[in-house]
């Protein structure tokens, strides 16, 4: 018998491998090991590898869109809300507000990024996080899904509509008041909401939140500007600090909250923000993007708030720039650089609007979407502008939607999507989730009544 085999003996590990053939060459078959997580048949979905942008903002261009939704014309009010708890009690007060609004805004970033993994999806919006955590929650609340997404989607819609009509007004005020005071006769408050309509739609077409970003830093300069100038005027001849309460009744802190909440709240413009950054995972986290915002946005309305008072007192105005002279340029500076300021974040307020809009309607333009898309803008900006040219005197009426709307998005329904997204899993030792969010759910519902009630008041007023 001929042994056909001329090569060197096998050696004692060749003998128990598994061989292949070719040409005379021997190939010894590997199957590289499993982990742990393959081998189980549940390979990690990582939804941030994943996700892929054509334009992603970085993380600073994210925290300067965050710092310009949360800085809006609400924090001119900040001297009057502590007029209602005290310097040191509006301090306080504030932080905490600070404090629930973030936590709020957390928790809905923190839910989606559960659910991508869960569902192996990229991005959601606020409304689409609501609709799949009941859709993947406990059997009795998967109903609530869609009437949820609902409720959000118009609720955002409506509200963040609204703002941007509110926002033509205040730039045509400012800039009317300047105007008229060199001018030395009234002008027409509709003509010059109306001369807005062009800006404002050539501000819409800016394609993405990549190329806004520009323009948001161009309003945090302008606000910051305009606050400095304001900090001025304050300190300048400031009466002694022992000169105002500490604390005022307790009683007197619900309509302090009022102010506050709807002032700092930016619920709506979060997840579009985390959707398309290049890092969504730096969003949350002790030093990620939105603490570093929020702490940034607290401190500022805390000095402007705490000086103002200090400066007025109970005189301090609903804007405190009502407070300045208006016979001095540095004071008429002011209130152009808000002006410009309030401009520049009509875009970045509008996203929200657009957003909503354009999830609703592109699935029925599939040929010409970039064309449809702008037309969209358009006509929602040309809409806005009309509705502010018919009623100037707006600001009530979106002051009640937005108390009603933002009490309701901002702290009552995250914590609602939290309970639902986490109520196989538990909520922790001793349930310490249920019990943390019973304290939003008792805030939530003061802000919500005391709002509401004083945007009836103003309306009452302004008609009375």
């Amino acid at each position: 018998m001929v042994n056909e085999y001329t090569g060197p003996p096998p050696q004692e590990m060749e003998t128990f491998l598994p061989q292949d053939g070719k040409n005379g060459a021997t190939v010894y078959k590997f199957t590289p090991a499993k982990s742990d997580v393959e081998a189980n048949g549940t390979l990690q979905f990582d939804p941030f590898k994943e996700r892929k942008l054509e334009h992603p903002t970085t993380d600073g261009e994210t925290l300067t869109h965050l710092l310009k939704a949360s800085l809006g014309t609400g924090i001119l009010a900040m001297p009057v809300a502590f007029s209602y708890a005290g310097l040191v009690g509006g301090i306080l007060a504030t932080v905490f507000t600070a404090f629930i609004c973030t936590h709020c805004a957390y928790v809905l970033v923190k839910c989606g990024h559960t659910l991508y993994r869960r569902t192996h999806r990229t991005a959601m919006s606020f409304s689409e996080i609501a609709e799949v955590a009941f859709e993947n929650g406990p059997e009795w609340g998967r109903r609530f899904g869609m009437p949820t997404s609902y409720c959000i989607r118009y609720g955002l819609f409506i509200t963040y509509f609204g703002t941007c009509a509110v926002y033509t007004v205040i730039i045509a005020t400012n800039f009317q008041q300047v105007i008229e005071h060199y001018y030395g006769s009234p002008l027409n408050l509709r003509v010059m909401i109306a001369l807005l309509l062009v800006p404002l739609i050539l501000l819409s077409w800016v394609p993405n939140l990549k190329y806004l970003a520009p323009v948001s830093m161009v309003a945090n300069v302008f606000m910051g500007v305009g606050l400095g100038i304001t900090f001025y005027y304050l300190v300048t001849d400031m009466p002694p600090v022992e000169s105002r309460p500490l604390f005022l009744p307790v009683m007197q802190w619900p309509a302090f909250f009022a102010i506050v909440i709807f002032a700092m709240e930016a619920i709506g413009v979060v997840m579009p923000l985390e959707n398309q950054m290049k890092t969504p995972q730096n969003f949350i986290g002790i030093c990620g993007v939105l603490n570093q915002g929020m702490a940034g946005v607290t401190l500022i309305y805390i000095l402007l708030g705490f000086l103002g008072y200090v400066k007025y007192g109970d005189a301090a105005a609903g804007s405190i720039t009502l407070n300045l002279p208006v016979d001095e340029i540095p004071a008429q500076a002011v209130k152009i650089l808000i002006a410009l300021a309030v401009y520049c974040t009509f875009g970045l307020q509008f996203y929200v609007c657009l957003d909503i809009g354009w999830v609703a309607i592109k699935d029925r333009f599939t040929k010409r979407p970039r064309l449809v898309e702008y037309v969209m803008r358009t006509i929602l900006v040309t809409a806005a502008v009309l509705l502010a040219v018919a009623v100037p005197t707006i600001g009530p009426f979106i002051g009640l939607i937005g108390a009603f709307c933002f009490s309701i998005l901002g702290l009552l329904i995250p914590i609602v999507i939290e309970m639902v997204t986490y109520w196989e899993e538990g909520f922790g030792p001793g349930n310490w989730i249920v019990w943390k969010n019973v304290v939003v759910l008792v805030f939530g519902i003061i802000a919500l009544v005391f709002g509401s009630k004083s945007s009836i008041q103003d309306i009452l007023a302004l008609y009375s």
